[in-house]
């Protein structure tokens, strides 16, 4: 196992150390970055003090160099439009993401499970159809319109949900206060409901699909039949012998939802008012809040990188194949 996360490290250095060029040619491509920091009224002066003082006056090479250097001791310059270093503003803002995309995963995953081995199970029946149908129904609709179309019809209609707001959980248990954080885990919950269905139900509808599609073709093996003839129960042998091995795809899919999920919620976060790391992008773009924008993408590039890593290293703990090939 060990040497496989020593095969696999170098891979994840070398795609964060794309993420960070690309970024940062990013910047350099609508010409000189210097105009982003001044005023429309700045003299020549007033321009050329700024650049020498930012380090664009340098070669692009020793620009880049500086920029990972600083990457490396999480100084992300400034944001322009809140007027702070811009990581403290993402972290102020991650932990709202983080809620949101980890209660949409509780979603996506333990919906899924059921969901698809009811199907398999029942293949071919009208109970398999009507959930196939409902799994494709879910793929097809926009995250956005389900969002709006809940809180037209969940919020405003019948008020059984809360339109928009947000009561920190993970936030107080980071800063110390464990206490406050599970004191608002109920009513966090509650705010959560509307945002992570919208974002989860794509997700929720392809995973019972994977899983119905690897459990049939789990059940079909000669094992599965071995363990049916030496009398075991239908729950065992769904259970023990069938879900064990029809777990790797679904582990897969998991990790790189997770990432997608991640870096996906920007419009569902707008929608809900929710003030987490992708409503706080939106804000930036909107603003030309570019050293924020830039940030905000190496930050959750990085964390889905380190997602997929951890996914690989769980795939190749349950199949040994992966870790000896």
């Amino acid at each position: 196992m060990l040497t496989y996360i020593l095969r696999r490290l170098p891979q994840t250095i070398l795609v964060i150390f794309g993420v960070t060029l690309i970024t940062f040619i990013a910047l350099q491509i609508g010409g000189d970055p210097t105009y982003l920091f001044v005023s429309e009224r700045a003299s020549p002066e007033e321009i050329i003090a700024t650049r020498i003082k930012l380090g664009f006056d340098k070669p692009l090479h020793v620009q880049y160099l500086n920029y990972v250097l600083n990457l490396i001791k999480f100084d992300f310059g400034d944001s322009l439009y809140f007027r702070q270093s811009a990581m403290t503003v993402i972290l102020e803002a991650l932990p709202a993401t983080i809620e949101l995309t980890l209660f949409s995963m509780c979603i996506a995953v333990f919906g899924a499970i059921p969901f698809g081995i009811f199907a398999a199970i029942n293949r071919g029946k009208w109970i398999d159809g009507t959930l196939m149908a409902i799994a494709m129904l879910g793929q097809s609709i926009p995250n956005f319109w389900l969002g709006i179309m809940s809180i037209l019809y969940l919020s405003l209609n019948i008020s059984w949900l809360p339109i928009s707001g947000h009561v920190p959980f993970l936030m107080p248990i980071l800063q110390g206060n464990l206490l406050e954080g599970i004191k608002n885990f109920p009513t966090t919950c509650l705010y959560l409901i509307l945002p992570s269905f919208a974002v989860a139900f794509y997700s929720l509808s392809r995973n019972a699909r994977l899983v119905r599609s690897s459990m049939l073709e789990v059940l079909s093996q000669d094992y599965v039949r071995t363990a049916r003839a030496k009398g075991l129960s239908e729950y065992s042998v769904i259970m023990k012998h069938g879900m064990r091995n029809a777990w790797l795809p679904v582990v897969t899919i998991i990790g790189l939802e997770f990432g997608f999920m991640l870096s996906g919620v920007v419009v569902v976060e707008v929608i809900f008012a929710w003030p987490g790391l992708g409503r706080t992008v939106f804000n930036a773009i909107a603003h030309r809040d570019i050293p924020l924008v830039q940030a905000s993408v190496v930050v959750i590039s990085i964390l889905v990188i380190l997602i997929n890593l951890i996914t690989d290293l769980i795939y190749a703990k349950l199949d040994p194949r992966i870790r000896l090939s």
